[in-house]
């Protein structure tokens, strides 16, 4: 598939903006979920797909207790696993992957998170989105642009992709902003889509962004 095409001056002006404001507004972009090592951060990007930061964020001081690297984690018993994680959500599927990530770890890298793309993404439980999210906080790597339901609805609204797929809105996103803000721009669009660009309900009165977003999809029911 082709590239699309680089973006025209007033577009380029708008994404300057829309960057400007989201800094303003949010000027800690960092990562929600709690960790004190790339291991950490890997297994609990694993725990939050279809899952909330927060409930992440409660789960994981007895997972790390309990098993705090990776070849604790690789000699887990599943089942154990399972229980600790179960209020996550999809807890058998996660389990597995956590430990098969961990003995993966073990095996080929030494018990070390890899630098490489090329190498997470060969990881259980682990796709580019997660890959990038550790890529980026903890080795400060742009790799890509992390494409969580936020980023991706946001996006939308805000034209700069058309796309729902999160790898083809990824490419969009990369073509459009500056690499230097790959990383940040998804932090700061998740604390957008928390606290103002809702789903069903977003309020766009209050938006920093409202004079520079198209509001691509809002109709009139979706606005206070």
């Amino acid at each position: 598939m082709a590239a699309p095409p680089k973006p025209d001056a007033p577009a380029e002006r708008r994404v300057r903006t829309v960057l400007r404001r989201l800094k303003a507004a949010y000027p800690v972009a960092e990562c929600a979920l709690h960790h004190d090592s790339p291991f950490q951060l890997l297994a609990a990007t694993i725990l939050s797909a279809q899952c909330t930061d927060a409930r992440v964020n409660q789960t994981t001081p007895a997972l790390f207790a309990r098993f705090p690297d990776a070849a604790a984690l690789a000699d887990a018993d599943v089942r154990e696993v399972e229980t600790l994680v179960q209020s996550c959500g999809f807890f058998r599927s996660k389990a597995k992957n956590l430990v098969g990530m961990a003995t993966a770890l073990v095996e080929r890298h030494g018990g070390e998170v890899p630098r490489r793309l090329e190498d997470l993404v060969t990881l259980p439980g682990v796709g580019r989105k997660t890959a990038n999210v550790v890529l980026g906080v903890c080795f400060g790597i742009a790799e890509g642009v992390v494409v969580d339901t936020h980023v991706g609805r946001i996006s939308r609204r805000l034209a700069f992709t058309e796309e729902k797929d999160a790898v083809k809105a990824e490419r969009d996103l990369c073509e459009l902003l500056p690499k230097s803000r790959w990383v940040s721009f998804s932090h700061r669009l998740i604390l957008h889509g928390r606290s103002v660009c809702d789903a069903r309900k977003p309020r766009c009165e209050e938006c920093a962004l409202r004079s520079v977003c198209p509001r691509v999809g809002v109709g009139k029911t979706g606005e206070r």
